[in-house]
């Protein structure tokens, strides 16, 4: 009997670890499924061996922050429409898409690199320079070419052009996946930049509706800026740490490895921005307390780079000035700015709350704290000249929304004191207005508020509407006619669940027009961003 015993226990012990194999695989049935490898079957082709993209985009944890995973889900098993994604439904269980789901979301080690060949080696050239008219296409034949909106449609990743007279579509063509920190023009309406989240840089003219040149110059890409002569653009990247600039035929001129002036540390780019008067481009560092200030002037002065006898002869260490950094040192790193409108300082917030800056660049260092509750969103502030109540003396105010609480903080930009804290619907992301008007517009787009805009009465600083149109829906993203009559907004949706830009009267804040669009997160009016209005971002 015992020995009996000892034989079955033993055979009980040698089935275990099977059982346990079998138990394991259906309490996880997506780690069972080889992700890598289903990767390199069904996905290298489009996103690259290394998921750094080719045709498809990159497919990394850094460029995939703004898809949430169940979405992820759903685009590889049904495909996107109007993509060369297929959905792979018909080729893969549903733990094999969990399993490839959770690969792309996982960090690749060691970190992607791209090199200055790799840029070069991606430069796409469909039309040389020179070999479209240098005139507007017949279908432009009485259209107001600085009155041109360029909208841009998430939803299924296309541009559409608009005419802001008769508010209808021109054209409307693809552009590469998840189109981030808005397009940039050259000075003469021509040509438009885009940046994607995953660092493809396309040149467009509008002019003649083709895509011209286009060029990765990373891997996760913040957002371009185009010089105000528009000869030259920058580009911030959080993966690699680099700064990139280019010619604009998208010819590789310069990249910048991002590190402290002592070579110790590494850091993501924040946001860079033209600063046209100066003849330069600024950006923040997200991870190093400093602000780079890099002068597309080819006669700008040289910059001491250590221990110099004398300037006026030269006796130290210098680079050139153009198309290299000056430094400003600071305290704590930048996550945004917003210039003043001399662009001779710049007001840059703070990670911790309640904490901004001002910061001087002509003698580089902060002159001024600022009390910014929440997150503001600078990027998106805008200005405008206040006559405050009882004969006080006029002045320029800097208005920013707020990421994390609901209200607008109205700044003095004499003093940097806070005037007013308007509170609104909930946190918001944008927010804009016009010279020809007396209200500006702000979104609640990150709370239960999303589905309402507030119209904010410039004069007294008080709401003094809310406007809705679609219960539940995102209404978010203004942007004003050339002339400041019309409000466009964009309903944050996808086309077929009534997605459009809404047009509203700027003056009564009555609902016009619709103009169907697939998640039109964004519209850009040419004459408004190229003549720097006060009451959009620049």
């Amino acid at each position: 009997m015992r020995h009996d015993f000892a034989r079955r226990l033993s055979s009980i012990r040698r089935a275990l670890p099977g059982l346990f194999a079998a138990l394991s695989a259906l309490a996880l049935p997506a780690a069972a499924a080889d992700a890598p490898a289903l990767f390199q079957q069904h996905c290298a082709v489009c996103h690259g061996p290394g998921r750094l993209g080719v045709t498809g985009p990159a497919l990394l944890p850094e460029s995939l922050s703004r898809l949430r995973k169940p979405e992820a889900i759903k685009t590889i098993t049904e495909g996107r429409a109007a993509t060369q994604m297929l959905g792979f439904t018909d080729r893969l269980n549903k733990n094999e898409i969990a399993a490839l789901a959770d690969y792309i979301y996982t960090a690749v080690s060691p970190a992607p690199t791209f090199t200055e060949a790799d840029i070069r080696a991606s430069r796409i050239v469909s039309f040389a320079p020179g070999s479209l008219p240098a005139k507007p296409a017949d279908v432009f034949k009485g259209v107001d070419m600085m009155n041109l909106f360029i909208v841009v449609e998430t939803g299924d990743h296309h541009v559409t052009v608009l005419d802001g007279d008769k508010l209808e579509p021109i054209h409307r063509f693809p552009s590469r996946f998840a189109l981030h920190g808005g397009p940039k023009f050259t000075p003469d309406g021509r040509y438009v930049f885009f940046a994607s989240r995953d660092g493809w840089i396309t040149k467009f003219d509008i002019w003649n509706l083709k895509v011209v040149a286009e060029i990765r110059a990373g891997i996760n890409t913040r957002n371009v800026a185009v010089s105000g002569d528009g000869k030259y653009l920058a580009v911030a990247n959080y993966l690699p740490h680099t700064l990139v600039l280019l010619d604009a035929d998208l010819n590789l001129l310069k990249v910048h490895q991002v590190l402290s002036k002592d070579g110790k540390e590494s850091s993501r780019v924040s946001a860079v921005y033209d600063a046209a008067p100066r003849q330069s481009f600024v950006a923040a560092l997200k991870d190093v307390p400093e602000v780079w200030e890099i002068s597309y002037n080819p006669k700008a002065d040289d910059i001491a780079v250590g221990m110099v006898h004398d300037f006026k002869y030269k006796e130290g260490a210098f680079i050139p000035g153009f198309l290299n950094p000056r430094r400003t040192f600071l305290t704590e790193p930048l996550d945004d700015f917003f210039f003043t409108q001399n662009y001779s300082e710049l007001m840059g917030a703070s990670r911790e709350a309640g904490k901004g800056q001002v910061v001087n660049l002509d003698v580089r260092k902060k002159i001024a704290d600022l009390k910014l509750p929440g997150m503001p969103h600078l990027g998106s502030g805008i200005t405008w000249n206040y006559h405050p109540p009882q004969g006080a003396q006029d002045r320029t105010v800097m208005a920013t929304p707020n990421l994390k609480e609901g209200l607008i903080t109205v700044i003095d930009m004499k003093d940097w004191t806070t005037i007013k804290t308007i509170p609104t619907l909930g946190p918001g992301f944008f927010m804009r207005s016009h010279e020809n008007t007396p209200y500006a517009w702000t979104d609640s787009m990150m709370s239960k508020g999303k589905d309402t805009l507030q119209v904010i009465d410039k004069r007294t600083l008080e709401k003094v509407a809310e406007v809705k149109t679609d219960p539940g829906k995102t209404l978010a993203h203004v942007e004003f006619t050339r002339d400041g009559k019309y409000v466009l907004a964009s309903l944050w949706e996808r086309k077929a669940d009534g997605g459009a830009l809404i047009v509203f009267d700027a003056a009564t804040f009555k609902e016009l027009k619709r103009i169907p669009m697939d998640k039109p997160v964004g519209k850009y009016n040419l004459y408004n961003k190229i003549m720097r209005s006060e009451g959009t971002s620049h």
